[in-house]
């Protein structure tokens, strides 16, 4: 690499580690997977900076991480069966302010459904661009949006803003 090269990425990493780091908390609901999910794509984005010139370094560097982010689903699948069950959460230090029902309500969309959500309303990506993103059709992006939409609603409805609360008056 060149050090005008490397002076390049380390300012496109610092302007961009944030913005990464809400992204990939979108994707994965969990701020420690958040995290290790931000710091890989920084740096396989930083293998390729100093091979050629990035066009769009940040349309890129989250395809990388949607990309990522599928492989360690991929690879969570394999290996959840011969892991336990953890005896003690370790601590979380969530990213920014979010509402606890929201937390718990992204917790219960399935990978694709959480994935799909946050590069439509994170990304603000329509159904073409988080098909190419995802690496999937646009139908299949469409039941996963709608899917992942309705049990938001749902878990909306019986947790969160969107709870009814019954009132007797005897």
């Amino acid at each position: 690499m060149q050090a005008g090269t490397d002076t390049d990425f380390a300012d496109f990493a610092a302007l961009q580690s944030a913005p990464l780091l809400g992204f990939a908390h979108a994707l994965t609901a969990n701020p420690h997977d958040a995290w290790d999910l931000t710091q890989e794509t920084l740096a396989r984005v930083a293998e390729r900076w100093g091979r050629t010139r990035l066009e769009q370094p940040a349309a890129y560097a989250r395809t990388v991480m949607v990309r990522l982010n599928i492989d360690r689903i991929r690879r969570l699948r394999r290996e959840l069966p011969l892991v336990g069950t953890p005896s003690e959460e370790a601590p979380l230090e969530v990213v920014g302010e979010i509402d606890a029902w929201l937390v718990e309500a992204l917790a219960t969309l399935t990978p694709r459904q959480r994935t799909a959500l946050a590069l439509r309303y994170v990304e603000d990506l329509d159904v073409r661009g988080i098909a190419e993103r995802m690496g999937c059709s646009e139908g299949t992006v469409k039941s996963q949006l709608s899917r992942g939409t309705e049990r938001l609603r749902h878990h909306a409805r019986e947790h969160g803003p969107l709870r009814t609360t019954v009132t007797r008056e005897d």
